[in-house]
């Protein structure tokens, strides 16, 4: 594979620039490529010409030509500790860099950089997650609540039209401006590079993956089709796979520059992952075999710091998964005859309700927390945490 200086930038020398400094924790970046500004980057020539209508902060100009990743990550860094926070990149845009994606907007925008602080203390905050499959479902409440807490969030999803939609929806509803939404298809291995590669573009590196991204069509051995079984285990398992070999190398860059600090990839798993599950084996199947990814991930990754678990809910009867008026699992199982005695949507729900110790189904809130308990410990890697209510326990 040819190494391009964007490859080189999203997964060599940006995550290193993030990491290296003097303070307490990584700063946030942002490569801007528009059109002016790669115009502008073209030549030395060029940049001098925009400079020209340029009102904002000193801008630094650095050419990476004939450099090493070394050579270019000191370069940048030099102009960093002279107090610059704009700096045009040749043939590759202009890089902010700021504190919290706040001062990056500022600085881009050619506004004084703000020394207002959001006091809010969260483990969260300022961290670069990505959460694929997350234009609705679990996966948008996760987004919504890492917003609402100050993280940087990447809304990643197959789906543009559903997904744009869902990172509007949430910054009218926290007044985030730090989220992205970035198109994925995470079976295929190019399209999850160029997910993470624009992740880095947009806030410098990545410190939480979350593979969310799944799908599921209930079946038994005489109904469900071949085609059905192999996208399962394509979006459920390959998916786990790819996020992780392309999320790890900007982890590994980072942990290259800052040995102590930890990372974390998170898969939202399932109950069925824990024990089987009748009529709807190519689910579990898929779940099964990514605890198993989980728990092989995590031991070849821990020694970059990189912790890999899985959170594994059982229920989460108001999201489509379940509630989808066509396509649901309560319609599925209806239809299935999964539920003996069944005649209604409604008595498959409360039979689901009844098998729940609690007697509820799972929030997006108590899959959060089991998010962020796993980010805040660092003495585990390689889990599957139920949350379930206490309908599967750990043995």
């Amino acid at each position: 594979m040819e190494i391009t200086m964007e490859y080189r930038l999203a997964y060599e020398i940006l995550p290193a620039v993030r990491v290296s400094r003097k303070a307490d924790k990584p700063w946030i970046t942002k490569l801007d490529r528009n059109s002016d500004l790669l115009k502008a980057s073209r030549a030395k020539e060029n940049f001098e010409q925009w400079k020209i209508s340029w009102q904002g902060n000193k801008v630094a100009w650095l050419e990476q030509e004939g450099q090493d990743n070394e050579e270019i990550i000191q370069g940048i860094l030099n102009y960093i500790y002279e107090g610059y926070r704009l700096i045009m990149l040749k043939n590759a845009g202009l890089l902010a860099i700021g504190n919290s994606f706040s001062e990056v907007n500022d600085a881009l925008q050619g506004h004084t950089l703000s020394d207002v602080r959001d006091n809010k203390e969260s483990i969260v905050k300022d961290k670069i997650v990505v959460i694929t499959g997350a234009a609705q479902g679990f996966g948008k409440g996760l987004a919504e609540h890492f917003a609402a807490e100050g993280a940087c969030v990447v809304v990643a999803d197959i789906n543009r039209e559903t997904g744009e939609k869902s990172v509007n929806e949430i910054i009218e509803k926290t007044g985030s401006e730090a989220i992205v939404f970035i198109p994925v298809d995470v079976t295929d291995s190019r399209s999850v590079d160029a997910m993470i590669l624009q992740t880095v573009f947009a806030f410098g590196g990545l410190d939480l993956f979350v593979s969310n991204a799944g799908v599921l069509k209930a079946g038994g051995l005489e109904t469900l089709e071949e085609d059905a079984f192999d996208f399962l285990t394509k979006v459920n398992y390959k998916g786990l796979f790819l996020g992780t070999k392309y999320a790890s190398r900007v982890m590994k860059t980072q942990h290259k520059y800052r040995p102590g600090y930890f990372m974390d990839i998170v898969q939202i798993n399932s109950k069925s992952g824990l024990q089987g599950s009748n009529r709807n084996f190519a689910y579990a199947g898929s779940k099964f075999g990514s605890i198993g990814l989980i728990q092989s991930f995590a031991l070849e990754l821990v020694t970059e710091n990189i912790k890999v678990n899985a959170v594994c809910p059982g229920n989460f009867f108001d999201g489509p998964l379940w509630s989808d008026p066509e396509s649901g699992l309560f319609v599925q199982y209806l239809k299935t005859g999964k539920v003996p005695g069944a005649k209604s949507i409604e008595d498959v729900r409360k039979h689901y309700e009844d098998m729940v110790p609690m007697r509820r189904g799972c929030f997006v809130e108590d899959v959060y927390k089991a998010v962020k308990y796993l980010i805040e410990q660092e003495y585990e890697t390689g889990q599957a945490l139920p949350v379930t209510g206490g309908q599967v326990m750990l043995k």
